[in-house]
C-alpha cells in the first residue's frame, strides 16, 4: 500500500476511473449487440433505430479516450454496410 499522500490520492482515483471504465465499456457493447441483433433477426428498421442510438455513444467513448478513434470507424462503417446491405435486400 502507498504511504506518500499523493500516491494513496492516485491509488483512490484510479479505482474510481476504474470503475467508470468498465461501465461505459459495457454500456458501448451493450449498443453494439442491439444492432447486431436486429440484424441477425432481419429487421432493418431495428437495426437502423439501434444504430442511431449506438452511433453517438461510439463517438463519444472515442473522443474521450476509451476506445481508438480507429476502432468506433470500424464499428460505425461495418455496421452502417450491414444495414444498407439488409435494407437493399
Amino acid at each position: 500500500m502507498a504511504n506518500i499522500k499523493s500516491a494513496k490520492k492516485r491509488s483512490k482515483q484510479t479505482v474510481v476511473r476504474n470503475a467508470r471504465n468498465a461501465a461505459q465499456r459495457s454500456q458501448l457493447r451493450t449498443a453494439v449487440k442491439k444492432v447486431l441483433k436486429a440484424l441477425d433477426a432481419n429487421d432493418a428498421a431495428g437495426a437502423k433505430a439501434a444504430y442511431d442510438v449506438a452511433q453517438p455513444i461510439l463517438d463519444r467513448f472515442s473522443a474521450r479516450g476509451l476506445i481508438h478513434r480507429n476502432k468506433a470507424a470500424r464499428h460505425k462503417s461495418r455496421l452502417t454496410a450491414r444495414i444498407k446491405a439488409l435494407q437493399a435486400a
